[in-house]
């Protein structure tokens, strides 16, 4: 189980350095099918946007702060 966790991990490192932010922290709910992803704890987001793919962006003024992805089980990998 270890060595499966360190590959999937291992496979997100190319993305996370494309990225544009030095920090991300990510929190799942499962029950709600929820991904949480914060690049600045805490987020403060003054203003949030709903996408049409059930992504809300979180902003402070024009930075992002922070995405909340619903569905994300069913996301395509």
């Amino acid at each position: 189980m270890a060595q499966t966790a360190i590959q999937e991990a291992l496979k997100a490192v190319p993305i996370f350095l494309r990225m544009q932010y030095p920090h991300a922290w990510f929190d799942y709910d499962k029950e709600a099918d929820v991904l949480y992803v914060s690049f600045e704890r805490p987020q403060q987001a003054t203003d949030s946007e709903l996408l049409e793919n059930n992504i809300l962006v979180r902003r402070r003024g024009e930075h992002i702060v922070g995405l909340t992805i619903m569905h994300a089980s069913r996301l395509p990998s």
